[in-house]
Formats: C-alpha cells, structure tokens, sequence
C-alpha cells in the first residue's frame, strides 16, 4: 500500500525532502508558488536581471513523479494538512519546511516566476536610476547586496547603517578585518554603532531623493534605500495548537532525528526542517539542505518497516560565506581544528560566481533560464 508524505514548503529543504522521496512514496508538495526559488540569486537578480531566471527552478520539472499544489497552509494537525482552498491533504508522514520570511529583495514577494521577475525588472530601473544608496542592516543581506550594486555600478555612492558596534560579530577578528579591508577598496562606507533618528519617509526599493540623520548627527542624502534586516519564522499556521506549541520565536521543537515535539508527546511520523526548527545554528540554507537528508533517510526508514536512526547535530563552529559580487567576499569554515579563514578567491569559487546554481541544476534539473 503506497503512503503518502505530505512537504509544507518548497523551499531548500522542503523541496530536496520531496525530491529524495518521491519514488518510494506519494509525495504531495505543497508551497503558494510555482517554483523552487534560490534565494541565494535574489540580490544578483535585482542587479542583473538578464540572469534572473536562474534562481528558479519550475517545480513542475524538479518532481517528475510528487505532485505539487499551489496553496497556502492554514492548519496542521497529526493526520495532515488544511489548505486555505479548505482542501485537506490526508498524510502517513508530514514535513515542515515552511522557513523564513525577509524584506524584499531578499525574499521575493510573487508567487509567480513572471510577477517576480516583473518585480525585480523594476526595482533594476529605479536602482539604476539612482546615484546614492542606503543600506538599512549590515549583516550578510546588506553586505552582498552592497557588493553586487557595487559590481554593476562601481560609481554609485553606496551606504550601510547598522546600529552593531561590530560587522558579523560571531566570526573571527582576522575575517572580520578581511572583510572592512575590501568593503574599502570597493568603496562601500559603513557606518556601525548608529541608526536613523526617525523612520524613513519614502518607500524601500523606490527612487525618491530623501536626507536622514543618523543618531551621532550625521545627515546621509540618498536616492534609493533597501530594508536587510527582520528575519520572520513562517509558522501561522501551527497557532491553532493542533500538531504543536510554537516557541515565542515562532520555531518548533525537534528531537535529534527532527521529529516534532507535540503537546504530550514525541510524534513520530512529523519532522520540521530548516528555519522553522529551533535547533541552535545560524538560519543557513546549507542546514536546510542537511536536515532535509536525515529527514529523508528516516521516513524512507520507516516506509521500509525500520525505526528512523538518523540524526542532526549542529556542527560546532560556525561557517559563513558571503560574496561581495562574483569576484569579492570574505568566508569562514570548518576544519578538522575548527575553523579557516578563506580567501575571496575561495568565496568566489564555492559561491560567488554562480550563487549555486550549478549546484540545484544539477540535484533539481533546469532552471527557468
């Protein structure tokens, strides 16, 4: 008798669970758009939009045998899912993988390839027509879409605020240094230890020249400014208490093998990935897709009549890599000893000059480019 797995949530790890399972299971997938979409491209695809496209893998073409439905879930209970259609989708095995939600344009706010890219096509024209850009958070988000405006535009005046003493805290001095050494050489200014006096007047990713000042009494003039900070767990749909309790951060507890943790009890045919899990690591796409491998080796377990034995430990250091456009960047990562410094030749190599896509054509097939 064939078994159905029901995956809320299409995204890195939600996405790679229903494609390693489909040809043991019936697997059901269910996420609003129309396809898997490499948030890792979003910021080179607002400066190029000619290379949009491949961020998008239709999901129509990563499942060959799962069957997708485009709707939203409003209610998750031990036996399956509610839909905002009021569909329910019965499920033997249940996957969360709903993730995160992030301003625009890190996070895409269409559904749809086409309203994407239409999005992005135009937030280009008004970037492009802009000289002076603010930069409102100086994390990854706003360190990346800095270097890929600066790729494009080397002449644009572009400005991060953070009100941080510190760029990328958690990581080490020596990277760190890197990292303030090229953001000069690019000439992107950083102004940490600060933040605006009062909210901005204009729209985020809209040209309208506006003049802020910051708390220690600088005024910045600009002509554009972009929101990169604000991360949001996506779990509405678990408010009701039916499958489980979210933490106050919106999160769901799991076990070592990623079960959920219901009210009474460890439920066994449930398992959460990614940024919806409250397991402690940094909100990583590469986690995503690390969880989604023990959740997949557990049900496939389980649907040959075997206890799941998998299980998920957060590595103990902390990795990072963030490119600074196709060329720059700064990294960290794991070695035998701890962890490594690398060089942007390295970032550039792994990460900045496709942003991964190579990697998804090769695990989900093409992309929509």
């Amino acid at each position: 008798m064939s078994r159905t797995v029901a995956v809320v949530g299409g995204g890195y790890g939600g996405t790679a669970v229903a494609k390693a399972l489909e040809s043991q299971a019936d697997v059901v997938l269910i996420d609003p758009r129309d396809a898997f979409v490499n948030v890792a491209g979003s910021l080179r695809a607002l400066t190029r939009p000619d290379w949009a496209g491949n961020m998008f893998f239709p999901f129509d073409t990563v499942l060959t045998r799962g069957t997708v439905i485009r709707d939203r879930a409003v209610s998750v209970d031990p036996g399956g899912v509610t839909l905002a259609s009021g569909q329910r989708v019965a499920a033997d095995y249940l996957v969360l993988a709903t993730g995160s939600s992030y301003a625009y344009p890190a996070r895409l706010d269409a559904d749809s390839i086409e309203g994407a890219l239409d999005d992005l096509r135009q937030t280009n024209k008004e970037l492009a027509s802009a000289e002076r850009v603010l930069i409102l958070g100086a994390g990854p988000v706003g360190l990346e879409l800095a270097g890929e405006i600066k790729d494009v535009w080397p002449d644009k005046q572009v400005t991060i605020v953070d009100p941080a003493e510190q760029l990328l805290p958690a990581f080490s001095a020596e990277m760190r240094d890197d990292l303030h050494r090229q953001l000069d050489e690019l000439g992107i200014r950083v102004r940490l230890g600060t933040r605006l006096t009062a909210p901005l007047t204009t729209g985020a990713n809209r040209a309208a020249t506006f003049t802020a000042t910051t708390t220690d009494g600088d005024e910045i003039t600009a002509d554009i400014w972009f929101r990169a900070f604000g991360l949001r767990i996506n779990s509405d749909y678990l408010a009701d208490g039916r499958l489980t309790t979210p933490t106050p951060q919106g999160q769901v507890s799991v076990t070592e093998t990623l079960n959920v943790r219901g009210p009474n009890d460890v439920l066994g045919h449930v398992y959460a990935i990614g940024d919806l899990t409250d397991v402690a690591e940094d909100k990583m796409a590469a986690y995503a897709l690390q969880h989604a491998e023990v959740v997949a080796q557990n049900i496939s377990a389980q649907l040959r009549g075997e206890q799941p034995t998998a299980t998920y430990h957060p590595m103990p250091h902390p990795m990072i890599l963030v490119p600074l456009g196709p060329r720059h960047g700064v990294g960290q990562m794991p070695t035998p000893d701890g962890t490594a410094v690398v060089a942007a030749a390295t970032v550039s190599e792994y990460k900045g000059v496709d942003l991964f896509t190579g990697r998804f054509t090769e695990q989900f097939g093409p992309n929509a480019a």
